[in-house]
């Protein structure tokens, strides 16, 4: 984990969180500022900088994170929902430890604006 890494902090507890779900090695929680009726995040407790930081050896676990978002989602009540990532500044990410927007709950379009 990262010491200044917002995500990291949530994560050892130090700031709250709406969690939604954790394991040892996945959290979940909702967006601060959500953009749909259903929006969260689910992340490595594990701090990968963005998405194009991640090596072979964090496959098994993003391949759970993805998974455990669709279930996630289907909890909250989307069946249909986006998923997002945002690799670096320019592509909208704000805190540089990869997670997964996950939106539902409404009719989206596309491109996102």
């Amino acid at each position: 984990m990262s010491d200044n890494c917002l995500f990291c902090k949530i994560v050892r507890g130090e700031i709250p969180a709406d969690i939604l779900y954790e394991d040892d090695d996945l959290l979940a929680f909702r967006d601060i500022s959500p953009q749909a009726p259903v929006h969260f995040l689910v992340i490595p407790k594990k701090h990968v900088h963005g998405p194009s930081s991640v090596e072979a050896a964090d496959e098994q676990l993003i391949g759970r994170l993805m998974r455990k978002g669709a279930e996630i989602a289907k909890k909250e009540g989307a069946d249909h929902f986006r998923v997002v990532f945002n690799n670096g500044e320019q592509a909208g990410q704000t805190v540089f430890h990869i997670h997964m927007h996950i939106l539902g709950g409404r009719d989206m379009s596309w491109p996102p604006g």
